[in-house]
């Protein structure tokens, strides 16, 4: 496989918006309050925005992958003002396990660098331990649990 990660565009918006339900999907076992006709990302506004990279992974002209990096606020209590968030992972089931998710972060990491970031940050199901394993791999460590309680 000759896989490049490139810049995504407006017209990678219909296959992105796909990769989203994608997300969703596979995402609803593992969050009960995830409505259904739903989106998670305006990604429309994301592929022109300055602070946002949305990347995808491409194999032979066919876009098999996806993620974007979002400069967002540091809370006041940080060491540093701003860090880098990352979201929209995803890769077609067929790809997986192929590196192509360690490629998109790469090259997330590497736009998030040059824009003066020193930290990136994501967000994964505590049960979602294929996730979780390829996020250790590729350098994450935990750092909050997030925990809820319905009323």
């Amino acid at each position: 496989m000759d896989i490049t990660i490139r810049q995504a565009t407006l017209k990678d918006l219909p296959i992105l918006l796909a990769f989203e339900q994608g997300i969703i999907e596979f995402e609803r076992p593992y969050g009960d309050t995830i409505k259904f006709n739903t989106n998670y990302y305006d990604l429309a506004s994301f592929l022109n925005a300055e602070h946002v990279r949305v990347c995808v992974a491409v194999n032979e002209g066919v876009i098999i992958g996806s993620g974007y990096a979002r400069i967002v606020q540091s809370k006041t209590y940080h060491t540093h003002d701003q860090y880098s968030y990352l979201g929209f992972m995803f890769v077609k089931p067929e790809y997986r396990g192929q590196g192509i998710n360690q490629l998109i972060i790469d090259d997330l990491k590497e736009w998030s660098q040059s824009k003066g970031m020193k930290e990136m940050r994501l967000n994964v199901y505590l049960d979602n331990e294929g996730a979780i394993k390829a996020y250790r791999k590729a350098g994450f460590t935990h750092n909050i649990l997030e925990m809820r309680m319905p009323i």
